[in-house]
């Protein structure tokens, strides 16, 4: 029997019966990386969208959601950066202490390479938040340590990727070094279609010559199968038509890759599932990123399609699109 002063037991979906918003999703990552891109996705998605909201007042922000009754339900997403550097060291323990308040929160970590972010701040002219050290402008670091002056921009990088480590290790990380904007729309609509309350397997095709993502959890390398790119009726097509499927399938190798590939996840899913995961990417890795790889990813997902949410990405494949 349940005592009558019990507080009532907060709904599957995540959200208690007092009205807590359903869902919340924070957008961070490093400067350049595409997270004005990514909240604007949200924003289209129908999400009630903040840029640079100082974490302080994240809570604040919720109560005032949660009070108003045609907003109870609204989606929230809310971007912060290493502009509110010295909120930080206190974001991670409020958005544990929301998880157990029974508030659904997202973290979506945006990354990319150095030499990427050099080269779009390089285009944009705009100076990085951390580029200043000292001055009325710059940016408080707490325990770190400045130079006088102005930091060179690939100091500044790493500064801001110490900084932020943390909410990294916590966040679901795209890798935008290789993306377009029209991508980082796409695959930021499919992540919040994927959903936030169990396991998402995210198959993710990619070319080595172009550099491993940076958001893979596994990276598997397929070079070393029978490559369609040598002949000359398949070079053109891609994994996904049949021509070259059927090629695939017909070298042995491949099918027993495959099968090694399924059982290690399968024998490690669980783990992550227990360790409260909400999203790992599997990394299938040709030379090109047109062939193998794609075709590897999507057998892979078709595979695992019903034990967990699956999501196809084609790092190159797609850019091409």
């Amino acid at each position: 029997m349940i005592p009558t002063d019990a507080p009532p037991s907060p709904p599957a979906d995540g959200a208690d019966n007092s009205g807590v918003l359903r869902e919340v999703v924070l957008v961070t990552g490093i400067s350049g990386s595409g997270k004005s891109v990514a909240l604007n996705a949200l924003e289209d998605a129908g999400f009630f969208c903040i840029d640079n909201l100082p974490p302080e007042l994240l809570r604040d922000l919720l109560r005032l959601e949660d009070q108003g009754r045609d907003r109870r339900d609204r989606r929230v997403a809310v971007a912060v950066d290493v502009r509110s550097a010295g909120s930080l060291p206190h974001l991670l323990p409020l958005l544990e202490q929301l998880r157990a308040e029974g508030v659904s929160v997202r973290s979506v970590f945006l990354d990319a390479s150095t030499d990427a972010l050099v080269q779009r701040f390089s285009e944009t002219r705009r100076p990085h938040p951390l580029t200043q050290s000292t001055g009325s402008g710059a940016i408080p670091m707490p325990g770190v340590d400045g130079t006088e002056g102005h930091r060179a921009l690939i100091d500044a990088i790493e500064l801001e990727r110490k900084l932020l480590s943390g909410l990294r290790e916590v966040s679901t990380v795209i890798d935008s070094s290789q993306l377009r904007p029209t991508q980082l729309r796409i695959w930021m609509r499919d992540l919040m279609r994927a959903g936030a309350n169990q396991l998402t397997l995210v198959f993710e095709s990619f070319a080595f010559k172009h550099g491993v993502p940076r958001d893979a959890d596994y990276v598997f390398d397929v070079r070393v199968l029978p490559n369609p790119h040598y002949i000359r009726e398949l070079r053109p097509q891609n994994g996904r038509d049949a021509a070259v499927a059927a090629y695939l399938e017909a070298q042995p190798e491949v099918g027993e890759m495959l099968d090694q590939i399924d059982a290690f996840l399968a024998r490690w899913l669980p783990a992550f599932e227990h360790d409260q995961r909400s999203y790992l990417t599997v990394a299938v890795g040709c030379t090109g990123g047109q062939h193998r790889s794609v075709y590897m990813a999507e057998v892979l997902a078709r595979r695992f399609a019903g034990r967990s949410v699956t999501l196809i990405r084609h790092r190159e494949l797609d850019a091409r699109n």
